[in-house]
């Protein structure tokens, strides 16, 4: 399924501030920690916890926050379905890199040992 437009300017212009307290909500509902999901949030941008912080005080949107990250060089490595979007197929750069994110947020709540969400061998 390709993305729109329309999808993609939505994904683009919504706040991390906004969809970060529903990702803590998830991995702690399913045991794990807010600690986790920063690493994983670490490895896919660079951001430490500080500059993380600073981006949810600025309300930036996803299309700000990707250009802001440094992409883990191994980002490409994270394939599969999400929100009913195969990643590999979705064409519009912040559309993918928010969905990178959200499969790795999916993969820590399902139980994910952390090397195979950080693409680590």
């Amino acid at each position: 399924m390709t993305t729109t437009p329309e999808h993609d300017e939505r994904i683009a212009t919504l706040t991390f501030a906004s969809v970060y307290p529903h990702y803590i909500t998830k991995v702690e509902r399913k045991g794990r920690t807010k600690e986790e999901l920063h690493r994983v949030i670490t490895w896919l941008t660079g951001f430490d916890d500080k500059k993380l912080q600073d981006l949810i005080n600025e309300k930036v949107n996803f299309k700000d926050f990707f250009a802001k990250a440094k992409l883990n060089p191994n980002a490409p490595l994270i394939k599969g379905v999400i929100c009913g979007y195969r990643i590999e197929e979705i064409e519009t750069p912040v559309t993918k890199q928010v969905r990178y994110l959200d499969k790795l947020v999916d993969e820590l709540a399902k139980g994910r040992k952390m090397e195979k969400i950080l693409r680590e061998g």
